[in-house]
């Protein structure tokens, strides 16, 4: 559980400063360091970087009353339904913040199995 919040906080904070993918060195380093198994590192960094991107892309969605969502739902989507964006870019987000924090766990395992 702490994994998640460790992970949601540091990337947070992390993606003021550092570029987008910054999220996925967040993700790896906390699991390489804090993750039991696989499942769990991956469920992590999945959680932590998702609900971040998805509390983010509310945040903008609120403060530009729709518009900017709406826009970028048209240009990608070609439809005006903000709430397809909102569901998407957490996917997105939760993928890569995963997929780096099993590629910890993984490295983890394979360093403490060389003889």
């Amino acid at each position: 559980m702490w994994p998640l919040l460790l992970i949601a906080i540091l990337s947070a904070l992390v993606q003021l400063f550092l570029p987008w993918w910054s999220i996925a060195l967040v993700a790896f380093g906390v699991c390489f360091w804090r993750s039991r198994t696989g499942w769990q590192a991956f469920g992590a960094g999945f959680g932590g970087i998702a609900v971040v991107w998805f509390l983010y892309a509310l945040f903008i969605h609120l403060q530009t009353d729709n518009i900017l969502t709406g826009r970028m739902a048209d240009l990608f989507f070609k439809t005006q339904a903000p709430v397809l964006l909102l569901l998407i870019t957490p996917l997105i987000g939760g993928l890569v913040g995963g997929f780096a924090a099993l590629a910890g766990r993984q490295l983890k395992d394979a360093v403490a199995a060389k003889p």
